[in-house]
């Protein structure tokens, strides 16, 4: 097989509200929807090669009020982790559009990360090598630029 990528679809309470925050604070473009504008059922972003699509949970006549509180929970089971050198940057970005996170630290496997939720609760992480070790690999498997880690 010659699988290329990946793409993870997101199911979402709030169409406009996912929209805006995947392109006008993290930075994605709307590649393609099902129909114009942001009030769409499913939606393709993309961000320098990261992908994601976003369909809605519920058909606009069947939408509850409120979002399901043990639907919610359950996306605690998904974290998507993206490459992002500049994670300081990136947290005063995020904080500066109101999310509410912590700085960056860094995991004992060697990775510098930044976590934070989406509006439908799906884990997000920035993440960069923090170690030479870490740094190295990603230097073979994703063609960063070399350098020494201090």
């Amino acid at each position: 097989m010659d699988i290329h990528g990946i793409c993870p679809l997101l199911q979402v309470f709030d169409m406009p509200r996912a929209i805006r925050f995947y392109r006008d604070i993290l930075g994605f473009t709307v590649h393609a929807t099902s129909q114009p504008g942001d009030d769409c059922n499913w939606a393709w972003l993309k961000l320098n090669g990261a992908e994601v699509m976003l369909n809605t949970a519920y058909e606009a006549d069947q939408r509850p009020a409120a979002p399901d509180a043990a639907r919610v929970t359950a996306h605690d089971d998904t974290c998507l982790f993206f490459g992002c050198e500049d994670l300081y940057g990136a947290y005063q970005h995020l904080r500066a559009h109101g999310l509410n996170l912590e700085e960056p630290k860094v995991a004992p496997y060697g990775m510098k990360q930044l976590w934070f939720k989406d509006p439908d609760g799906y884990g997000l992480c920035l993440q960069w090598p923090a170690s030479q070790q870490t740094h190295d690999h990603w230097v073979e498997d994703y063609g960063i630029e070399p350098k020494t880690i201090q």
